[in-house]
């Protein structure tokens, strides 16, 4: 059966590092296990930490398919949304990918929303591990496109306003419609003492710490450079701790 796993968590937080290095473990850990990344953030950039090249994403080609002379003539509506969808796939060796994109536009997406929810529903079960970089609202999750989450990371950088971020984000969780089985908190960007000084505020929020990223000169350096970050060394820090934090939760 197929394994859901979200990625939460606020704007510059280290979210998408975390996800591309979880992935980059995933692969290597999980070996012979099929992937799917789904980018779910509106400000798509999954696909350069993971070196993949994305030509469309999922809403401009939604929005494509609200203009009637978008379809071709004898063609139903469902099919060629469904056509549509499956050029947004984006196939590698280790990874596929699929990327949401942010709203295009004004006016109503239900219908083609429905037909994305069956979509990833059927293309997730042909899949081991759906892994999905969600957008801070959660929106995604609380409209059911993403079908369900069986382990979500709420992601904080080192800072009390972080932390208190992921206690809310903890929060729209605990709300949703969709059943969220396992949660827990990692803490990124952190330096010596810093968790101890934070201890306070994540016993607030009421999540498991399940493990932190230290503040890692590798990934720095990947990002001053523009290089994929799924391209890391394995003495990084930062590989290391992400691969504790799977070792604890996904083998």
């Amino acid at each position: 059966m197929t394994k859901y796993v979200a990625v939460a968590g606020k704007g510059g937080v280290g979210k998408t590092t975390f996800t591309a290095l979880l992935l980059r473990q995933m692969v290597k850990e999980l070996r012979g296990k099929t992937i799917l990344a789904v980018d779910a953030d509106p400000n798509a950039n999954l696909n350069e930490a993971l070196g993949l090249e994305v030509t469309s994403t999922i809403s401009e080609l939604l929005e494509d398919s609200k203009n009637p002379k978008a379809v071709p003539a004898g063609m139903p509506k469902d099919v060629f949304i469904e056509y549509k969808l499956q050029q947004s796939l984006i196939e590698s060796t280790d990874i596929d990918l699929l990327v949401m994109g942010g709203p295009q536009g004004p006016g109503c997406y239900c219908y083609p929303n429905d037909l994305l929810r069956k979509y990833l529903e059927t293309l997730g079960d042909n899949y081991d591990f759906v892994t999905v970089d969600t957008e801070a609202g959660l929106e995604h999750i609380s409209r059911r496109t993403i079908p369900r989450i069986d382990l979500m990371f709420v992601i904080s950088d080192s800072s009390a306003r972080g932390i208190r971020s992921a206690g809310r984000v903890y929060e729209l969780i605990k709300g949703l419609r969709s059943a969220v089985n396992e949660v827990y908190l990692v803490v990124t960007k952190t330096t010596e003492g810093s968790l101890a000084s934070l201890q306070e505020e994540i016993d607030k929020t009421g999540l498991q710490l399940i493990g932190d990223i230290p503040l890692d000169s590798m990934v720095v350096t990947h990002d001053l450079e523009g290089s994929p970050l799924y391209t890391l060394q394995d003495d990084s820090l930062a590989v290391q701790a992400v691969q504790k934090i799977l070792l604890k939760t996904l083998k």
